[in-house]
């Protein structure tokens, strides 16, 4: 009995990004899950279906990616939602497997530390080198 490996084989992926902005924790929390705020910070994000305010848990929205390859659509789920401190969203794509995005909130000395990480547990192939490089 034979099985192919390969064909399963997936490749890990988790990058994650922290920022300090001078605002109150649920200032930043409803603007970052805000989807219609990501084409304003999220080069790869161009429009957004959904209507405009913070999404929380349960709720789902879609979004337009456009690609080298051609358009993207993204079918998102928030999954988690404790405003103001996690948010987290998740989504799939035949050619980069389950997305999951985890935003946290800490208030810290007068401002709002700001981490965004991006997960793809099982993507189908690895990573370029630009989005190992953040």
């Amino acid at each position: 009995m034979s099985t192919d490996h390969a064909a399963a084989r997936t490749y890990p992926f988790e990058i994650r990004h922290a920022i300090d902005i001078a605002a109150p924790i649920e200032a930043v929390f409803d603007y970052v899950t805000n989807p219609k705020s990501w084409p304003e910070w999220l080069p790869s994000s161009h429009a957004l279906e959904c209507e405009n305010r913070p999404m929380g848990f349960g709720d789902t929205f879609h979004e337009h990616w456009s690609t080298r390859t051609g358009p993207v659509d993204l079918a998102w789920l928030v999954i988690a939602c404790d405003r103001p401190t996690l948010w987290i969203g998740m989504t799939y794509t035949s050619f980069m497997g389950p997305v999951v995005v985890h935003y946290t909130f800490e208030q810290i000395d007068g401002h709002t530390r700001f981490t965004r990480i991006l997960r793809n547990p099982a993507r189908p192939k690895p990573p370029t080198p630009e989005m190992v490089s953040g």
